[in-house]
C-alpha cells in the first residue's frame, strides 16, 4: 500500500463504499489521510459511575450486566442495557439497533461515552458511543486502562455521507495511516517551517490528538500550509503574467471615449469613473491587464466593461464576453447591441444552443463555455471579459489565454469579496471595486417571515402583483431530496402555488430546462405574461427584470448571506419600492444570522459576516470555483494570511522557480494542476 493506492483496492472498502467516498472526492489513500475532521468531541473526561453528574460528557470503563430489546406500538426497537463499572450501575439506551443484544451480550467489557442524563432519579446515557476493550492475550495482565479510539479522548468528527460515518473514518485512518506515514514528504523549507510540527506529525495529530495543545499546533501547521501554497501559486501566476506583453499598448482617444460616455442613458457614478480610469491605465501599458472588477448587484459593472470593449474596437481588436449561463449571455447581447451598434460596432452571440460560426467575425462576441469551441474562429481578440469569476473555472480562463495572443483580461463579479479573501485567493489579479450604487435605486425592504405568517405574506404578494408588480419565488432545490425532505423543490412548489394563486399567471424556471425553454420563460416574465416566476437560484446571476418588485426566498436559512443579498439584488431595478421576504423554518441561530439582512444592505459587510459565521467553504462557492478549498485555514485570520504572503514573496524573490526546493515545487505543481491549470 502507498499514498497513490486506490481506495477500492483497500481490504474492507470495496466497490460500493469507494463509490460513496468518491462523492466526497476521496479516491486514493492520500485523499483519505488528507480528509481532516471538521470538529472534535471532547470525551477525554474519564469518571466512575459513582462520580457522575447530569449533563456531563464522560467516558466510562465497565461491563454489560443485562441487555434486551423491547418494542413500541409502532414496532420501533428500544435496546436497554445495565452497565456497571464496579462503583455503580447506570442504564444505557439505544434506538433501532436490534442487533446489540447479540453484539454486546452480558459480560462484554466496554468503554462507553456520552452525555449523562437523569431519568426517574436514575442516571442514564442515551445512544452512547461504545467500543470493546481488547481481551488480554496469554500471559498478559488485564488492566482497566483506556484503549479507546472512539471514546476516552478528543474524538474527531468528519463530514459524513450515507453509509460512511465518523466511526468508519476513524477506524480506517487509524489502520491505514501507520502504513503510509513514512511516505508523507516534508515540503516546507526549514527557514519557513521554523519550529512548526513536521507534516507527518501534524497529519497524525489532526486525526488523533492527545490534547488540545498539540491539536492547536497541528492546525497551525496545516492551516499555514494551505494558505502558503495558495500564496505561492497566485504569486507565481502573477510573476509569469508580468513576463507577457501585449501586441502593442492601446491608444486612448479621450474625445471618442467621452462621446460614448455621453451617449449613455445615465450618468456614470464617481466609483464607475474611478474604476474605468484604473482599466484605462492598464490598457495603456505593454503588460496585459489581469483585473478583477467587483461591484454590488446593479452597481453598473457591465457598462464599465462595455466602455473597455468600445476602446478595443477603436484599437482594432475584438472583444470576447463570456457569461456563466445562456440566459445572461442573451441579456448581455441585448444590452450591448443597444449601446454599441449606434457606433457601428457589431455584436454577435455564440452559445451551446446557437452555434453561429459567423459570430467569430463580430467586433464583440458574447457567449458561454461554447466560446471555447475550436470551431469558432476569431480574428484578433484583444480583450476578454469574464462575467462571474467564481462560476467560470480557471482552466477556461487559461484556455482563452492560449487561444488569443495575450489579450487583456477583465473579470467581473457581483460577489462581495472580503479583503482577506481577496488577498488570499486573488493575489494574481488586480482588484477594482465599484462601491457606489446609482442614486435613483429604490430601497428594498427585507423581512423575515416565520411559518405562521406565510398566509399573510401570500395575501401581500397577491395584492402587489395585482397592482402591476411581478414576483420571484426562489427555492433551494429542483426536486425533493431524500436526504433533505424539508427543502422546497421548485417543481413541487410551483404545483402548490398554482392552487394558492389561481388567478395569477405563474412560470417555472430551473437549471434542468433546455436553454430555449429557459429563454421562453424569462421572455414571458419580461413581457408580463408571467406574473410570478418560481425558480431555483439560477436567477441569482445577472437576470434583469425591471418590473420585478418582490423576491420571496424559501428555506432562506439554506443560503449564505452574500448569496441572499445577490438574489435580493434581482429586484428594485425599476422605480417602484421593492420587498424581499425571507421564508424560514430555521432555529434561533439561523434567525439571528438572517436578521442581518433586514438592516444591512452592504454586500461586503454581509460577506464578511458570512465568512465569520459559516466559514470559508460557504463563501461564494469556493469549492465550485476552480480555486482552492480550505479545510483548516481561517480566511478571517489576517495576521496568518499576511505572514504566509510575506513568506511566499521572500522565497520567490530568492528562487522564482523553486528549483532549490524540489519537494515544495512538486507539491505546488500537483495542487496547481488540480485547481489552477495555466
Amino acid at each position: 500500500m502507498d499514498l497513490k493506492t486506490p481506495l477500492v483496492k483497500i481490504p474492507g472498502i470495496g466497490l460500493t463504499l469507494s463509490k460513496r467516498l468518491a462523492q466526497l472526492q476521496l479516491f486514493t489513500v492520500e485523499d483519505l489521510i488528507y480528509y481532516f475532521p471538521f470538529r472534535y468531541e471532547d470525551l477525554s473526561t474519564v469518571k466512575t459511575a459513582s462520580e457522575l453528574q447530569p449533563g456531563e460528557k464522560v467516558t466510562l470503563v465497565g461491563e454489560i450486566w443485562q441487555i434486551k430489546n423491547s418494542y413500541t406500538r409502532t414496532r420501533k426497537v428500544i435496546t436497554k442495557a445495565l452497565f456497571n463499572d464496579g462503583s455503580h450501575s447506570l442504564e444505557l439506551t439505544w434506538f433501532n439497533q436490534s442487533y446489540l443484544p447479540k453484539t454486546l451480550p452480558a459480560g462484554t467489557k466496554l468503554q462507553i461515552a456520552g452525555k449523562v442524563s437523569l431519568y426517574k432519579n436514575n442516571l442514564s446515557i442515551i445512544a452512547p458511543v461504545w467500543e470493546r476493550l481488547p481481551t488480554p492475550g496469554v500471559g498478559e495482565v488485564e488492566t482497566s486502562g483506556l484503549h479507546g479510539l472512539h471514546t476516552g479522548r478528543l474524538v474527531p468528527i468528519y463530514s459524513e455521507i450515507f453509509g460512511v460515518n465518523s466511526k468508519w473514518f476513524r477506524s480506517q485512518i487509524h489502520k491505514i495511516l501507520p502504513q503510509v506515514k513514512n511516505e508523507i514528504t516534508e515540503f516546507l523549507p526549514d527557514q519557513i517551517k521554523n519550529g512548526m510540527q513536521s507534516l507527518d506529525e501534524a497529519i497524525e495529530i489532526i486525526h488523533f490528538p492527545k490534547n488540545w495543545e498539540e491539536l492547536n499546533q497541528a492546525q497551525e501547521r496545516l492551516g499555514f500550509d494551505e494558505l502558503f501554497l495558495v500564496q505561492l501559486a497566485t504569486l507565481q501566476t502573477r510573476l509569469a503574467w508580468q513576463q507577457k506583453k501585449v501586441v502593442e499598448p492601446w491608444q486612448i482617444d479621450s474625445a471618442q471615449l467621452n462621446k460614448f460616455i455621453h451617449s449613455l442613458p445615465f450618468q456614470l457614478t464617481n466609483s464607475q469613473q474611478k474604476v474605468l480610469g484604473e482599466i484605462i491605465s492598464d490598457l495603456k501599458k505593454e503588460l496585459p491587464m489581469n483585473r478583477l472588477l467587483q461591484g454590488e448587484v446593479g452597481s453598473g459593472k457591465t457598462v464599465v466593461a462595455v466602455a473597455a470593449a468600445y476602446l478595443a474596437f477603436l484599437n482594432g481588436f475584438q472583444t470576447l464576453l463570456m457569461a456563466p449561463t445562456e440566459i445572461l449571455a442573451w441579456q448581455h447581447h441585448e444590452t450591448l447591441k443597444k449601446l454599441l451598434e449606434p457606433f457601428g460596432i457589431s455584436v454577435g452571440i455564440y452559445t451551446g444552443s446557437r452555434k453561429n460560426l459567423a459570430a467569430g467575425s463580430g467586433d464583440v462576441i458574447i457567449g458561454t463555455h461554447a466560446l471555447l469551441s475550436d470551431k469558432l474562429v476569431t480574428k484578433n481578440v484583444g480583450l476578454v471579459i469574464i462575467d462571474e469569476q467564481h462560476r467560470f473555472g480557471v482552466e477556461q480562463r487559461s484556455y482563452l489565454r492560449q487561444k488569443a495572443k495575450v489579450p487583456h483580461f477583465l473579470t467581473m463579479t457581483a460577489t462581495p469579496i472580503p479583503r482577506t479573501v481577496a488577498l488570499t485567493l486573488y493575489g494574481d489579479l488586480d482588484l477594482s471595486v465599484i462601491d457606489e450604487l446609482p442614486k435613483n435605486r429604490p430601497k428594498i425592504s427585507t423581512h423575515l417571515v416565520p411559518e405562521k405568517k406565510r398566509s399573510d405574506a401570500y395575501k401581500f404578494i397577491e395584492k402587489k402583483v395585482k397592482a402591476g408588480g411581478q414576483a420571484y419565488i426562489i427555492t433551494p432545490m429542483i426536486e425533493p431530496s431524500e436526504t433533505n425532505v424539508s427543502a422546497k423543490a421548485a417543481k413541487v412548489e410551483y404545483e402548490r402555488l398554482l392552487k394558492i394563486f389561481p388567478h395569477l399567471k405563474l412560470g417555472l424556471l430551473h437549471g434542468r430546462l433546455k436553454a430555449k425553454e429557459k429563454e421562453a420563460v424569462l421572455q414571458d416574465f419580461r413581457e408580463g405574461k408571467v406574473q410570478i416566476l418560481v425558480s431555483t437560484s439560477v436567477v441569482e446571476v445577472g437576470v434583469d427584470i425591471l418590473n420585478a418588485t418582490i423576491m420571496v426566498i424559501e428555506g432562506a436559512e439554506k443560503f449564505g448571506l452574500a448569496q441572499l443579498h445577490q438574489l435580493r439584488g434581482r429586484i428594485g431595478r425599476g422605480a417602484k419600492e421593492s420587498f424581499c421576504l425571507l421564508f424560514t423554518s430555521g432555529g434561533t441561530s439561523e434567525t439571528a444570522r438572517l436578521k442581518y439582512l433586514t438592516t444591512t444592505y452592504n454586500g461586503l459587510k454581509l460577506a464578511e459576516l458570512d465568512l465569520k459565521i459559516r466559514g470559508s467553504g460557504t463563501i461564494f462557492g469556493i469549492a465550485q470555483s476552480g480555486r482552492w478549498n480550505f479545510q483548516i485555514a481561517d480566511l478571517t485570520d489576517l495576521k496568518l494570511i499576511e505572514k504566509t504572503k510575506t513568506a511566499a514573496e521572500n522565497l520567490l524573490q530568492i528562487d522564482p522557480q523553486l528549483d532549490n526546493y524540489p519537494n515544495l515545487k512538486a507539491k505546488l505543481s500537483n495542487l496547481a494542476r488540480e485547481v489552477m491549470p495555466d
